[in-house]
């Protein structure tokens, strides 16, 4: 599944509209907090420029529902890009219609221009047939650069695609470079570490790479219906109790494969989350009934990072525990310094992996952070995403 990019089509001269992923947070005074995103764009707008693209860009910000809300405006955005590029980006006050149209026939090539928040429209949500044209309208190529919504089937991510010769940006290539290769020829040994809240969420990524991997890690709230799977009590601990017979269905099948399974075997438990909560390690054969497990204990974390230093190839998605409370962030923020001192390729998916990769300062030593956690997840599963199938095929 390779895909045409910005380097196989002529842009000079052309009106390029670019979807991005320019979802950032915003602080208090309204600037831009964590601009990793509109970084990851650079290289893609950067190439039109010097190509003499007309750049157009498209995001969406926040969840506005489909009408005009003012602290989910663009302008923000438009401003830090501006001094990432050292040139004016120019915020347009809409997406669609006259307006649009009248600035991007006043631009030059090599000039940039930031849409109004695609999101404000309650056609895009809905992939609308004729919001996706009125788009498609204002362009000449349409490049897709947002791997972040690649999974959503939406009129600025797919739809459009259906009046405009579509490819892929330089983030979408990376992307489905570096994840393609997970699932076509990883490195071996391959090491999957899985954490988060829910089984359910998980499933069929964790099905999917059984066929592919050499060791799969799992830890967080989800372990926990596994543990149960083996006949361990959590007490009052997060509990999938109608995904157990599937979380005993993947043991079976992991150990079929061959493929060695992890779970934790002791873990830090409390009465509840409050951060001043009485807390303590157990083995996982010792949860108290009225207590929950919270985060992975040391002989986990032992266990866990000693299996990480043989691999060649590490994919992480998902905490080992509750990690955004500081009393149970120790095994999460274990697990990503072991990430950032192992010799392996590793690649770190889904928003709360990459906030402890951060928080533990050891972003520049992960090989990829992807953008997109719903849209990894998905494409690890083996789901065809939306906004990747439209793209033109080499």
């Amino acid at each position: 599944m390779v895909k045409k990019t910005i380097r196989d089509i002529d842009v000079k001269d052309k009106r390029v509209l670019v979807r991005v992923d320019f979802n950032v947070p915003l602080d208090k005074d309204n600037r831009v907090s964590d601009d990793t995103r509109i970084i990851e764009a650079l290289p893609t707008i950067n190439y039109l420029i010097e190509h003499s693209a007309k750049v157009v860009l498209l995001s969406h910000l926040g969840r506005p529902k489909g009408h005009i809300d003012e602290k989910y405006r663009m302008d923000p955005v438009a401003q830090r890009l501006s001094e990432l590029l050292g040139r004016e980006v120019a915020k347009v006050d809409d997406c669609v219609g006259d307006v649009p149209r009248e600035a991007i026939e006043r631009m030059q090539s090599g000039d940039v221009i930031l849409l109004e928040n695609v999101r404000f429209h309650l056609e895009e949500e809905k992939n609308d047939e004729k919001f996706s044209q009125q788009l498609a309208e204002l362009a000449d190529i349409y490049v897709n650069d947002a791997f972040g919504t690649a999974h959503r089937a939406h009129a600025s991510t797919a739809g459009v695609s259906e009046f405009l010769p579509a490819v892929a940006g330089s983030l979408m290539e990376k992307e489905l470079d570096i994840l393609g290769r997970l699932l076509i020829h990883p490195e071996r040994p391959f090491v999957a570490i899985m954490g988060g809240a829910k089984v359910s969420d998980k499933i069929a990524v964790v099905s999917n790479l059984l066929d592919k991997i050499d060791t799969m890690i799992i830890g967080g709230g989800m372990s926990n219906t596994f543990l149960q799977a083996q006949g361990y009590d959590v007490g009052k601990s997060l509990l999938e109790t109608d995904k157990i017979e599937l979380a005993k269905g993947l043991l079976a099948e992991a150990k079929n494969k061959g493929v060695k399974l992890l779970l934790p075997v002791d873990v830090v438990v409390a009465p509840g989350t409050a951060p001043d909560a009485e807390q303590k390690t157990v083995p996982v054969s010792q949860i108290p009934a009225e207590w929950m497990a919270l985060d992975i204990g040391q002989e986990t974390v032992t266990e866990f990072t000693e299996a990480m230093k043989t691999a060649y190839t590490i994919v992480w998605n998902g905490p080992m525990g509750v990690f955004e409370m500081e009393p149970f962030a120790k095994g999460t923020e274990a697990i990503a310094l072991a990430l950032a001192e192992s010799k392996a390729t590793t690649i770190v998916g889904g928003g709360d992996s990459v906030s402890a990769i951060k928080k533990t300062g050891v972003a520049d030593k992960i090989t990829h952070i992807s953008t997109g956690g719903g849209a990894a997840l998905e494409f690890l599963e083996g789901k065809v995403l939306p906004g990747v199938a439209v793209l033109l095929d080499k």
